[in-house]
């Protein structure tokens, strides 16, 4: 059997967790990594320097689970990679050659200290850790099935039933156990699980979360983006592909695809805005393709203008795109602040007014009596992007020509992504015209879907069979959404039902 040495840390920093309520920035779901092999006791600070790149990925908490002789080490944190694993001492807190890593922003369950990964289990074949990327859209479904037949749960996160089903499968070898479980659960996923003799991962069957393979010396590194396999000195192998589940022991690495195959969809939103722009996503430079959109953006949506400026630091490649194509100078119109943490975010209206000019500050030497083409990589609720044009007119803009380099977001998310419900959505909710008043811009143009698919040279969408998933955009969603139709179906039997008593 395995033991747990070191089960939940005390949180390293204090901080009020406050999200500004009229901050409109879709935020991104977790990162994941994972190692096997390293040098004796490298496993944990390669994981740390692994998810120090996957920083922009959640900044919510983070944690590791090490494994040595058979023994788990396990810290979870609230607050930043850094200022939980930076510590010299981290290879003695947590030895051993093999380790996972989570850092999160949570999207299902709530910020709680129980909430943060890798989750651990002490199963009768030995202990096991998992971190998880996405959401599961069968969560509450699968909980109140497993709550009636008796599991006690710990935390309100997603990725725990997952570890219920791995403990209640009835298959005599963990990794069937993990293919068993993994069998019943939907939606979006990228999973690193680490047991005492080997490291599994698997990527959901459409492929909607990332999950990339590298190779440190003799080393296997598991990593949500390319991104953390630089920052570690590894070398990318491939991408985990859509359905498949990787296993790397003493043996070395297999592959498994215990699923019938489909056609891959990766989320669209990966090269909008939640992937680093040096990352690689299957085979395609998330740089390279923002500055594609933006050039299909200045074909799309031409303008007469004297800069380009972007909404940093994610609107940064779209706009040179933009410049590029359009011949208009790209100039750095707004300057964003890399300071300001969690901590500024205040509760008061008062304090949040000032929240943009002190993440974003204005250069006026730029925008005085100039005509502003602002590129932003998406625009959600409007609120964010009501702020930002008003203070690039009070620096004396002339006029505010506002550019989306993604489609005009439709419909809300389930896979992952935290997303306002339709009705808190701009542009699900307003026409074209009336975005642009409210939005106090001279001009408002978004990116096409098809502009979207032709920047990441997939051809024009096929209605038929998408390439992507990009629901948020079409309303097409690419699994059954379970938890959503029988919450929909209560509130529609409690609708007949109370209407039946108002008759009575």
């Amino acid at each position: 059997m395995s033991r747990l040495e070191h089960c939940i840390a005390e949180p390293v920093v204090h901080r009020e967790h406050f999200r500004d309520v009229d901050d409109d920035r879709p935020r991104l779901e977790c990162g994941v990594c994972g190692v096997w092999g390293a040098e004796p006791d490298a496993g944990s600070a390669i994981v740390a320097l692994g998810l120090h790149a996957l920083q922009h990925r959640g900044q919510e908490a983070c944690g590791i689970a090490s494994v040595h002789e058979a023994r788990f080490y396990t810290e979870r944190h609230m607050g930043l990679v850094g200022e939980a694993f930076g510590g010299a001492d981290l290879p003695r807190r947590m030895p051993g050659s093999a380790a996972v890593g989570h850092t999160r922003y949570s999207t299902a369950g709530g910020s709680f200290l129980r909430n943060i990964q890798p989750m651990f289990a002490d199963l009768d074949q030995g202990g096991i850790a998992i971190a998880h990327n996405g959401n599961l859209t069968n969560f509450k479904y699968l909980h109140s099935q497993l709550v009636s037949e008796g599991a006690i749960f710990q935390s309100t996160s997603d990725s725990e039933v997952i570890l219920h089903l791995i403990a209640r499968s009835r298959k005599a070898k963990i990794v069937d156990r993990f293919i068993d479980a993994i069998g019943r659960i939907e939606g979006g996923y990228a999973l690193v699980c680490q047991t005492r003799s080997k490291m599994i991962g698997a990527r959901d069957p459409l492929g909607i979360r990332p999950l990339v393979l590298g190779r440190l010396g003799d080393a296997w590194v598991l990593a949500s983006e390319t991104c953390a396999l630089d920052t570690i000195g590894a070398e990318f192998v491939r991408d985990v592909e859509n359905g498949e589940v990787v296993v790397i022991d003493h043996d070395g690495l297999r592959s498994e695809k215990p699923f019938p195959q489909k056609a891959a969809r990766p989320c669209l939103f990966e090269y909008v805005y939640f992937s680093r722009p040096d990352s690689i996503l299957d085979g395609k430079s998330v740089y390279e393709v923002r500055k594609r959109m933006g050039r299909q953006l200045a074909r799309e949506h031409a303008v007469e203008a004297d800069v380009v400026v972007p909404v940093p630091d994610s609107g940064v490649p779209a706009a040179l795109g933009y410049a590029q194509e359009s011949g208009i100078p790209y100039e750095m119109g707004i300057i964003r602040s890399h300071y300001l943490g969690r901590t500024f975010i205040q509760p008061s209206q008062g304090a949040r007014q000032k929240g943009v000019r002190m993440k974003h500050s204005p250069n006026k030497a730029v925008l005085a009596g100039k005509r502003v083409v602002l590129i932003d990589d998406s625009i959600v609720r409007g609120t964010t992007s009501v702020k930002l044009v008003r203070a690039v007119r009070a620096a004396g803009a002339a006029e505010v020509h506002l550019r989306s380099a993604s489609p005009p977001i439709l419909y809300p998310d389930f896979y992952g992504i935290d997303m306002p419900e339709r009705d808190q959505l701009i542009a699900a909710n307003q026409s074209l015209e009336e975005m642009r008043a409210y939005l106090e811009v001279d001009s408002l143009g978004f990116l096409s879907v098809d502009g979207l698919y032709g920047a990441l040279e997939a051809g024009p969408r096929d209605p038929d069979n998408p390439q992507y998933t990009d629901h948020y955009f079409t309303g097409e969603y690419p699994t059954r959404l379970l938890d959503r139709e029988i919450e929909e179906g209560g509130r529609q039997e409690a609708n007949r039902q109370l209407s039946l008593l108002v008759s009575a």
